[in-house]
């Protein structure tokens, strides 16, 4: 059996290098087949179309920086280093990911705005999603922590989290975790019961 991933997975993986290297807009679907060696017909078969290309990248996005979030909570030693976490996810969800240039989701959001007159977007939906898994997460690891007010840490600290996002598309300030990370713990630690 040959070592090349299946069709599917090289046209995701063709379809993520382009739309977050050069662009959602500027990238057609016959770059895409091309890039991951099969025909349009192939890429359509699979796919429908660019919408539901899109919405399977971020998918598959989704679920691995999930992984990596997951793993990073079970590794931290407690509540607090548990809620802290986030920014050890986002350095080996990096390390792992393919190259991009910053947050496929911040990068689909920029391009794609929301759906005017409350049209269904599968692919917006999918940017929700994502939006809405970090904020809730970080209100329970806050409130695991014992943090006062829980939603404005989550807060402080989704907005650290966007920053580093952004940071790294910007390439400034130079390593954006670790200064986020910082700035979380004092965050944190300014919101938890003295011991």
């Amino acid at each position: 059996m040959s070592g090349r991933p299946h069709t599917r997975e090289r046209i995701l993986d063709a379809a993520e290098a382009l739309f977050f290297r050069n662009g959602i807009a500027v990238t057609g679907v016959d770059q895409v087949a091309a890039s991951a060696g099969v025909a349009i017909v192939t890429l359509y078969k699979h796919f429908g179309g660019k919408d539901n290309l899109l919405r399977e990248v971020l998918a598959r996005r989704l679920e691995a920086w999930t992984r990596h979030w997951d793993a990073a909570v079970d590794r931290a030693g407690s509540p607090r280093e548990r809620l802290l976490a986030v920014f050890e996810a986002i350095e080996t969800f990096r390390a792992a990911a393919g190259p991009t240039q910053w947050c496929c989701f911040l990068a689909t959001a920029s391009e794609r705005p929301a759906p005017a007159d409350g049209r269904a977007d599968p692919v917006f939906d999918l940017v929700e999603q994502d939006t809405r898994l970090v904020a809730e997460r970080l209100v329970r690891l806050a409130e695991d922590a014992a943090c006062a007010a829980p939603g404005t840490v989550a807060s402080r600290l989704l907005l650290l989290y966007n920053g580093v996002l952004g940071s790294l598309l910007r390439g400034a300030p130079a390593d954006p975790v670790a200064h986020a990370r910082d700035t979380a713990r004092l965050v944190v630690d300014s919101h938890s019961p003295v011991t």
